[in-house]
C-alpha cells in the first residue's frame, strides 16, 4: 500500500488525531493535550493512506541517553499491514540511539519484541488515570 508520513505537525487536524486513538482503541484524548503532547515531543509521525490518518506515534528524549515512545496507534484495519513498523521504524531512526523505552498494550509486545525491545526487569511507574487502575492493562 502507498503511505504517507507526516512529520510536520503544523496541519494536523487534532481532533481527528483523538478519533484515531479511540477508534485503535488507545483511550480517550482531547484535542489539544494531544496536540501539546505531540508539538512537546522530540519526534512525531502520523501516517495517511489516501489522505485519511491513520496511525501516529511520537518520542520524547533527553537527547543524549534516553528516549520515550508513546502514542504508537494504527486503526483496527491496517494493523498487520505494516503502519506500524512504518511509525516505529521513523521514530527510532529519529531519537538517539541510547535506551529507548515504551509502553505496550497488552497482547501487542510480540510485535514490539520483532523490532528489537524487550520486557525489563526493573521498570516501575507512578500513574494516574486509567492506567494506574489494576485491571486496565499497565499494572497489576
Amino acid at each position: 500500500m502507498n503511505y504517507q508520513i507526516v512529520s510536520d505537525l503544523k496541519q494536523i487536524n487534532w481532533v481527528e488525531a483523538c478519533a484515531v486513538i479511540e477508534r485503535a482503541p488507545l483511550g480517550t484524548r482531547l484535542p489539544e493535550q494531544l496536540k501539546q503532547a505531540f508539538f512537546n515531543s522530540y519526534a512525531g509521525c502520523m501516517i495517511y493512506h489516501e489522505g485519511a490518518l491513520i496511525g501516529m506515534g511520537r518520542g520524547i528524549s533527553d537527547g543524549v541517553r534516553c528516549s520515550g515512545i508513546f502514542d504508537v496507534v494504527v486503526l483496527p484495519e491496517y494493523q498487520g499491514k505494516g503502519v506500524g513498523k512504518l511509525i516505529m521504524q521513523y521514530l527510532l531512526s529519529e531519537l538517539p540511539k541510547g535506551a529507548v523505552t515504551l509502553y505496550a498494550v497488552p497482547g501487542k509486545e510480540v510485535f514490539y519484541e520483532k523490532l528489537g525491545f524487550r520486557k525489563l526487569l526493573t521498570a516501575m511507574g507512578i500513574l494516574q488515570g486509567n492506567y494506574g487502575i489494576p485491571g486496565h492493562g499497565y499494572v497489576k
